[in-house]
């Protein structure tokens, strides 16, 4: 199985401000430290690639991941931010209070955004880019770093979650969250999330997640 390590992007000055999509914000001071932070808990680890978003933000947090592992960044346009069309870079506070901002906390499978995205059409292509990488790396340990929203709508897809309830999953900056995952249409593991501690996967084999999966009689 493929260990697949999703990173979300460290803090720039707009993080929790500003919806930002997909602008070129580059790290601030503490999003470096993050993402410095974020390399260390990583470092111990066999990793065979990184992938990222081709945007400032993911690109910075996973060269920084990389560094230590002598890996050159693979950008990935499946990993890419929601398209939030007109709300790109928008105050945040503002948003809150249009009528669309409650069916985008409660009922998000319906959402496009004004002259962007679906929510439906972000996941698709997340996972799509997901199992290009999975089927690239069988049985390795490999880096994706992505956006808050983008890891929990594909964390709900290897769940088996309703997409309506992606936004009860909490994805901090610079945290990982592991996914074991089959080319071959194996039983998908969620190994953690959100996690910011020392990181030792071990990684599930098939054996093991069907047996957890048996009831004994």
């Amino acid at each position: 199985m493929t260990t697949l390590v999703l990173v979300r992007h460290a803090t720039t000055a707009a993080t929790g401000k500003r919806l930002g999509g997909r602008t070129q914000a580059a790290l601030d001071d503490n999003g470096r430290a993050q993402a410095e932070a974020a390399a260390a808990r990583l470092a111990e680890l066999p990793l065979k690639a990184v992938y990222a978003s081709p945007l400032a933000r993911t690109t910075q947090t996973a060269e920084i991941v990389a560094a230590p592992h002598r890996l050159a960044v693979r950008p990935d346009d499946g990993l890419l931010e929601v398209e939030y069309g007109a709300w790109t870079d928008r105050p945040l506070k503002p948003l809150t209070r249009t009528r669309r901002w409650p069916v985008i906390q409660t009922r998000p499978s319906l959402v496009r955004f004004p002259d962007g995205e679906t929510i439906r059409a972000a996941q698709l292509r997340a996972v799509d880019a997901i199992e290009a990488i999975v089927a690239r790396h069988p049985r390795d340990v490999v880096v994706a770093v992505s956006h808050a929203d983008v890891i929990k709508v594909a964390v709900a897809f290897y769940l088996g979650q309703p997409l309506d309830l992606f936004q009860r999953l909490l994805i901090s900056p610079a945290s990982a969250t592991v996914l074991a995952l089959s080319a071959d249409g194996g039983q998908p593991a969620l190994v953690r999330l959100n996690d910011d501690g020392p990181l030792r996967v071990e990684r599930p084999t098939r054996r093991a997640t069907t047996a957890k999966g048996r009831r004994r009689g």
